[in-house]
């Protein structure tokens, strides 16, 4: 492949995942690191390295683009600040200790992993599979801990924790709206302390391609910032016109097939 292709679908992925995520809104990650992997060994990369360039790139991209949505949940009085101030020391720990999970595992075993929680969020979308709220909020301590289990998770399937921030803080009797925006804030931890997790653990292996800072891609991480977070906007923009409860159950189970496919090959 030459140069300008390899840009080219990079482009085109960062555009897919930014409508799909701004349409159903959810994490770009969820997108982002099932369509690297298959990019990347597309390209002849070492398989072996590939899932965690893929986890490694996504969290990278999402520390850009999660800055925007950040800005207008805090904008819109959406974020809970008190529960991110103690949820963001859990956090941080738990991406940091995340990233090192995920470089002891094999590429294959990573990618396992990958494909079971892709399975996961493809059933839960299906079903709308929502938590009840019916238990409030914990203490400190208490965020804390759940943060470093979010961000521990997050890190290992390069994702912004918005997957499992949400429902955790839905569960916790936070209202949804607060709940996504809190999610946004809590994304931009995970992926910075995610990406220098993979940055740190991926640092000179010599499997890594050119253009690789660790487990960083960067074709891919410049491809990609550089157009999801218009289309993003797009994507909201669609939300409002099509019926999307329709359109997520078709993309789970796009999503189901993607899960199946990396248990099976």
């Amino acid at each position: 492949m030459t140069v300008l292709f390899v840009l080219a679908s990079y482009l085109a992925l960062g555009a897919f995942a930014g409508t799909l995520a701004g349409l159903f809104g959810i994490g770009g990650g969820l997108i982002i690191v099932p369509v690297l992997i298959f990019s990347f060994d597309l390209q002849g990369m070492d398989p072996d390295i590939t899932p965690h360039l893929a986890v490694g790139t996504s969290l990278a991209t999402i520390m850009f683009t999660s800055v925007s949505s950040i800005r207008s949940h805090h904008i819109h009085g959406a974020v809970r600040w008190e529960l991110f101030r103690p949820m963001v020391i859990g956090i941080v720990v738990g991406a940091l200790v995340g990233a090192w999970t995920a470089s002891l595992l094999s590429g294959r075993a990573l990618e396992l992993t990958i494909g079971v929680f892709v399975i996961v969020m493809s059933l839960k979308m299906f079903f709308q599979v929502d938590p009840k709220s019916d238990r409030g909020l914990p203490g400190s301590r208490g965020l804390t801990v759940a943060g470093g289990g979010i961000g521990w998770a997050s890190a290992i399937f390069g994702v912004g924790g918005g997957t499992l921030t949400v429902p955790y803080l839905v569960w916790r009797n936070v209202t949804m709206q607060q709940a996504v925006g809190t999610s946004a804030a809590c994304g931009l931890p995970i992926a910075i302390a995610g990406t220098l997790g993979n940055v740190w653990t991926g640092w000179q292996n010599p499997a890594l391609p050119g253009f690789s800072v660790g487990f960083i891609y960067l074709p891919a991480l410049v491809g990609v910032i550089l157009t999801s977070v218009f289309f993003a906007r797009v994507g909201a923009n669609l939300a409002h016109r099509l019926n999307a409860n329709r359109l997520k159950r078709i993309f789970s189970i796009m999503l189901l097939l993607v899960g199946l496919r990396f248990l099976l090959s």
